[in-house]
């Protein structure tokens, strides 16, 4: 995965500028069991929580490119809310916004993605912080910190060309990849779509809304 290139600097928003946004946690690191056909096993948490939670997030707006954000006081473990970037609360800035997806692997974020951040408008005063609300964009996250499990090899994230996985597909940090294990070369629809470099084209289970069938493997 390739290092995203920096954001410009933003103009600084007001504290409220995304209220009324209800934000959830939504789970990384789209692991695969084990079997010639891979099975899905994305409740499996890679530098992200494992359950999703709703938080409050200000009064109006939508998120763009370059917003900040961080884990909400209110709504622990799991809720994120908007942050100034030069906010001590802020943990993260947006790469990409998507749209909402009920869906999880219908959303692929780009390179460098740390964390995945569904967003919902909440009608009313108050708004559900346990879940309610409408989905309305989905917020590509990378940590403001040096730690970076979306990176590609940093084991962490989204499955991308560059990850390492083992011999079952489970996605693996390349420092400890050995000669059993295999280099993301490819995601792909067909095996026949594999580079010539693929050694273990390895088929997934049906998943609706992802973009890939196939993992296409290669020595590390």
């Amino acid at each position: 995965m390739t290092q995203p290139g920096s954001t410009p600097n933003r103009p600084r928003r007001g504290a409220g500028c995304l209220q009324s946004l209800l934000v959830l946690a939504v789970i990384l690191g789209l692991g695969y069991g084990a079997s010639k056909i891979f099975g899905d096993e994305s409740s499996k948490s890679k530098g992200s929580s494992s359950s999703s939670s709703s938080a409050s997030d200000g009064k109006g707006g939508s998120w763009a490119i370059g917003d900040c954000g961080g884990p909400d006081p209110e709504n622990k473990p799991d809720g994120y809310r908007a942050f100034d970037c030069d906010e001590t609360g802020a943990t993260f800035r947006a790469l990409k916004i998507e749209d909402a997806s009920f869906l999880p692997n219908a959303i692929q974020c780009p390179a460098g993605t740390d964390l995945i951040i569904q967003v919902s408008r909440v009608f009313g005063s108050g708004g559900d912080k346990k879940g309610g609300g409408i989905p309305t964009n989905t917020v590509c996250g990378r940590n403001l910190t040096g730690d970076h499990p979306g990176d590609a090899g940093a084991g962490g994230g989204q499955l991308v060309e560059g990850d390492c996985i083992s011999a079952t597909a489970k996605e693996i940090a390349c420092a400890s990849a050995g000669a059993n294990d295999f280099k993301v070369l490819g995601l792909v629809k067909e095996k026949a779509e594999c580079p010539a470099a693929t050694t273990e084209p390895m088929e997934l289970m049906m998943a609706m809304g992802r973009p890939y069938d196939v993992i296409c493997g290669g020595k590390v």
